[in-house]
């Protein structure tokens, strides 16, 4: 299957929308819509609890999606994939479990400038619980991850390095391997936050070399309230629980506890059973088209703006030439939300803040940007309607 004439298959591009804001949450297939339809009507029942046909079914349904995460990033067992809300929540359930078992006072944690918050706030509540400190790897000229700093400023007090595999602002790619290579090398693990790049990217986790990794289903063109972390299965096992409740015990008495095996032991509760359905669909339709296809696609797409924003003398690009589908920019004296606010009467819609990445903000000396980011569905009409918006948001401010 080629990425053609994709409109048609997202309900939510009705009315020529021009939706370029892909790298927030995606728009959702018609395919993963019916999936979830299905799930929660027809087909719904509990898991892993009910003795009933339709609930065993569902308990199929349920971990053959498992069975499909870990075929798509490459995890050697479906007992690697753990179930969460969503990458924040598999982010925080490291720093609350594995964090205060590994980390103590004096050591230290690595993040990047470009760090979503979700990256950095959960590593931050973790320091000041156990009393480590937190490094912040510099970028080069072009907005990437300075792997050259990171392997000569990485010490034996590092236990965590914790990078984007691609930015949210500048969509910019992390040399994954290397950062790897570099953190182990000073016994250290490697968190990578991979909310951008699983849409696009083809994952292999033994390939990659990290030791977690985090994804968000609604990124995913899946649907909201469902992500995924990954680890080595040992790694998991050694990790104490999260949450405490249902579902992820072995046998509870007033006296003891005991925990199910991972990944059960972080699923505490009834499961977002429709949510994880809707995902197993998403990454069949992914894979129907193959991430390198989405990848090149996006890219050019990328490119593509980049060269017609060069043309308007007023605005400012951030980040690397080639970006994973992702172009931040702004406008000399124009605030983006007023570029924001003038692009959606043309039917565009871009984001326009701090993409929750304040210190990235502050290190490019603006208080926010104008962000398009593409999709599967986004063709050259959706970057020639931004461009000619922009135009007129050039021509309102003068």
């Amino acid at each position: 299957m080629t990425i053609t004439a994709l409109r048609d298959q997202f309900p939510g591009l009705a009315n020529n929308w021009h939706y370029l804001d892909t790298a927030a949450t995606a728009q959702k297939p018609q395919v993963v819509l019916d999936a979830m339809m299905r799930a929660g009507g027809a087909d719904y029942a509990t898991v892993h609890r009910g003795v009933y046909a339709r609930s065993a079914n569902m308990t199929v349904a349920f971990e053959a999606a498992r069975e499909r995460v870990a075929r798509f990033i490459g995890a050697a067992s479906p007992n690697e994939v753990v179930f969460v809300r969503g990458a924040t929540e598999g982010i925080n359930l490291v720093a609350q479990s594995w964090g205060p078992a590994n980390l103590n006072a004096g050591d230290r944690i690595m993040l990047s400038r470009l760090e979503h918050h979700s990256n950095i706030v959960p590593w931050q509540m973790l320091a000041e619980k156990v009393g480590a400190h937190i490094d912040v790897c510099p970028l080069t000229g072009d907005g990437l991850i300075d792997l050259d700093w990171l392997e000569a400023n990485l010490t034996e007090q590092h236990k965590l390095v914790a990078l984007a595999h691609v930015s949210n602002v500048l969509g910019s790619v992390l040399g994954v391997k290397r950062a790897a290579k570099a953190a182990h090398a000073v016994g250290a693990k490697l968190m990578l936050d991979g909310c951008q790049a699983a849409p696009r990217m083809r994952l292999n986790m033994a390939e990659l070399g990290c030791d977690f990794y985090v994804m968000s289903g609604h990124k995913l063109y899946g649907p909201t309230g469902v992500g995924v972390l990954w680890a080595k299965a040992e790694t998991l096992d050694s990790m104490p629980p999260w949450q405490g409740g249902g579902a992820m015990i072995d046998r509870v008495t007033f006296e003891k506890t005991t925990y199910a095996p991972a990944p059960s032991r972080f699923e505490a509760g009834t499961p977002m059973i429709i949510e994880v359905i809707g995902l197993h669909a998403a990454i069949d339709f992914i894979d129907s088209f193959g991430p390198e296809a989405i990848f090149a696609h996006e890219c050019a797409l990328a490119a593509q703006t980049r060269d017609a924003l060069r043309g308007i003398n007023s605005v400012t690009l951030y980040g690397p030439e080639k970006s994973a589908g992702i172009v931040s920019f702004s406008m000399e004296g124009i605030h983006p939300h007023d570029i924001g606010t003038i692009l959606d009467e043309e039917n565009v819609a871009i984001r326009a803040g701090h993409h929750c990445a304040q210190p990235l903000m502050d290190h490019l000396g603006i208080p926010a940007t104008a962000r398009a980011s593409f999709g599967i569905y986004n063709d050259e009409h959706d970057v020639a309607a931004l461009v000619r918006g922009l135009e007129r948001v050039k021509r309102i401010f003068g």
